[in-house]
């Protein structure tokens, strides 16, 4: 299997520190676009132009932008990205839409783990770990592994994704790698990865 991995640009929800989860639009900020910008032209310089390898997107908006705009870069349609939901973001469930600050405060206790920058707890009627993990195995399982393939997702499905291919620290019964800047590139080859480019966002909310 080859495969490039790409978490998606900063957004507004990202910088104001809101969730997001499933939403179907969250646009990019100026410096998401700047990421998006920056990562088009780095996996330029990796493809060259317009790379005959198969194209994957997560269906939320925030995920197609950010891939419209590499798309550019490499001479591709933007037509020819595959939307799948298998893609999408951690289901966060009653918190969706939600501040950040209003969830700790609530609860009284941090929501993310300082250290892995992971939930530390289920959103209430959400999804966790062994889900995210389960539909991404499902699409795995679906993909033609002799094609290559460019895959724009999200920062925690993309980190149990590179987890399943490559290994990771365990969460809750799944193998996580670690969580990496908005922006940032990964290729997966025979089970090892490379960073191909690393994204100047942040790596966690700011409020997590």
């Amino acid at each position: 299997m080859d495969m490039i991995l790409a978490r998606h640009a900063e957004t507004v929800f990202n910088a104001a520190a809101r969730m997001q989860g499933h939403m179907a639009h969250t646009p990019l900020t100026r410096s998401g676009i700047a990421q998006a910008e920056a990562m088009g032209a780095a996996l330029r310089g990796v493809l060259g132009e317009a790379p005959d390898l198969d194209l994957w997107v997560s269906p939320s908006g925030r995920t197609q932008q950010t891939a419209a705009i590499i798309g550019e870069h490499l001479g591709l349609s933007f037509f020819d990205w595959k939307k799948d939901e298998r893609l999408l973001e951690i289901d966060v469930g009653d918190w969706e839409g939600r501040w950040y600050q209003d969830i700790v405060a609530e609860l009284g206790r941090p929501i993310v783990d300082a250290e892995r920058g992971l939930f530390s707890e289920a959103p209430p009627n959400g999804e966790w770990f062994p889900q995210i993990a389960n539909r991404l195995n499902d699409w795995l399982a679906g993909l033609d592994h002799s094609r290559p393939a460019l895959v724009i997702s999200h920062g925690i499905t993309a980190s149990v994704l590179r987890g399943l291919l490559v290994g990771g620290e365990d969460w809750h019964g799944v193998p996580v790698a670690p969580r990496a800047p908005q922006g940032t590139v990964f290729r997966i080859r025979d089970g090892a990865e490379e960073m191909l480019h690393i994204g100047s966002g942040p790596t966690v909310s700011r409020a997590a």
